[in-house]
């Protein structure tokens, strides 16, 4: 599954005032996919102690509950835009919807840990199917002079689900007097944590009914005057409507359905423009940022914090990783995507090292010494904002833009499933080696986003201002 290509003709017109509105409202509906994403992927930061406590278990049990989750991310992302193709965009939406809101009960309500594990698999499922088929759905539906403004909704709508997660489950630890396994509503708090999506998914299920389906899908399945009255509805009435449809339908006959026999050549298996895509998704998660997301909570207690603020500061992070994209989405376009990305890693070099050093410290009646307390707190907001200004968006627009036409479907999926596994390597493997050395961590993924600069420097070549022809 492809957004729509551009042919030698448009027939298209920017949207007029009037029907902007209602393309917003479309986007935003389809980005409730991205918030779910989002929520879902971090609301398990509140949980993880207790899930600990609850079935007694260790650290490398608990990391293989917590990133399992991911697996089902990997599936969900690799069927999508297949499913997507066949049964079309809306049904997709629908599919997830229902994944997440059964997802959300089993989490809330599970018999036992394997189940438990179970429901956080079909909760990836949905995370990964929304995480394709929002973003593409929009560039399907958008105009095409809102369609980069538009399409950013799906970036924006994931941290807005991060932070809102962690708002939730703050305010629910208090409810709860600060215990995570004190009760509210007859269960533990951490069910009611997991459980609260069971509001959003159904939100995202119900505004699913409310928008069109891609008239795209219905071209590909012939419903021409179908495909025909969605795009006057959203790009006005005025539009050359037939000059539109043969437009979409010239680049569906004109793609090139790229295969991962494609990718093959030079001396290293793949070409080396695809290892420098699996090289950004690596790096990406190598520096450790789904521990912010993942295990922030768990990792403030282990260095003395009280349960409600290591929420607290869950929650504020998730703040400055909203604000770090905001700035991202700002300057992607004008500052370049080569720049940020350096900016970033130099950024959190400095973050990730101070934290390292904090953790360093011995703790004097199970805390860090005032100081050290300090400074893990604030470079540990430092390291997000300059993952968030950079990489977080950043990897996304070099990956959608650097391979060549003729590759670039099968290369961007390799990538993007290279990115899952490398962030189901971060956190797996998180709780075990912060048991054996919090700081050595910390010094490992300063480490990588050391080396995140020359393999910037060196491999990645500048996308800003090239047409998507120009890849070679």
């Amino acid at each position: 599954m492809t957004s729509t290509a551009q042919a030698p003709k448009t027939g298209a017109r920017t949207a007029q005032p009037e029907h902007l509105g209602h393309v917003i409202f479309i986007a935003a509906a389809a980005a409730m996919g991205g918030f779910l994403f989002g929520y879902d992927s971090s609301v398990i930061n509140g949980a993880v102690e207790a899930i600990r406590s609850r079935y007694d278990i260790g650290s490398a049990a608990l990391a293989q509950v917590i990133a399992i989750a991911l697996i089902g991310c990997a599936v969900g992302a690799a069927y999508a835009g297949r499913i997507a193709d066949r049964i079309g965009r809306i049904r997709v939406m629908q599919i997830a919807a229902v994944l997440f809101t059964v997802s959300a009960i089993g989490s809330a309500l599970p018999f036992s840990l394997w189940d438990f594990a179970l429901w956080r698999v079909v909760g990836g499922f949905a995370i990964g199917m929304a995480s394709v088929i929002g973003p593409a759905y929009i560039a399907e539906v958008a105009p095409p002079a809102y369609r980069g403004r538009l399409g950013s909704f799906q970036q924006a709508a994931i941290v807005v689900g991060i932070a809102i997660s962690q708002l939730v489950n703050w305010g629910l630890l208090n409810a709860a007097g600060g215990n995570q396994r004190g009760h509210l509503m007859g269960l533990e708090a951490w069910q009611v944590m997991l459980g609260v999506m069971v509001v959003p998914a159904v939100l995202y299920g119900l505004l699913s009914f409310a928008i069109p389906e891609s008239p795209r899908f219905l071209l590909s399945v012939g419903k021409r005057e179908r495909a025909k009255e969605i795009l006057a509805e959203v790009e006005g009435q005025g539009t050359d409507l037939d000059a539109r449809v043969a437009e979409i339908e010239h680049a569906m006959k004109s793609e090139h359905k790229s295969t991962f026999k494609d990718l093959l050549g030079g001396g290293f298996f793949f070409k080396p423009i695809v290892w420098i895509g699996i090289g950004l998704s690596v790096f990406q998660q190598f520096v450790g940022i789904n521990v912010a997301f993942y295990y922030s909570s768990t990792l403030w207690q282990s260095v003395g914090v009280d349960p409600t603020d290591s929420f607290f500061y869950s929650f504020t992070t998730s703040i400055i990783n909203i604000i770090g994209t905001v700035v991202a989405m700002i300057f992607v376009d004008r500052v370049g995507r080569k720049p940020l990305a350096l900016i970033g890693s130099v950024g959190m070099v400095v973050g990730l090292a101070l934290e390292a050093w904090a953790f360093s410290s011995h703790l004097v009646d199970g805390k860090l010494p005032t100081t050290q307390g300090w400074v893990a707190l604030i470079a540990a907001h430092v390291f997000v904002l300059f993952f968030a200004l950079s990489w977080g968006v950043v990897v996304w627009v070099f990956l959608g833009e650097m391979f060549p036409n003729k590759i670039r479907a099968a290369a961007l999926g390799v990538a993007a499933s290279a990115q899952w596994i490398a962030n189901w390597a971060i956190t797996a493997s998180f709780p075990s080696l912060a048991d054996w050395n919090l700081s050595g961590t910390y010094v490992i993924y300063t480490v990588f986003a050391a080396l995140s600069i020359p393999f910037v420097l060196k491999f990645v070549k500048e996308t800003k201002g090239k047409a998507l022809e120009e890849m070679g």
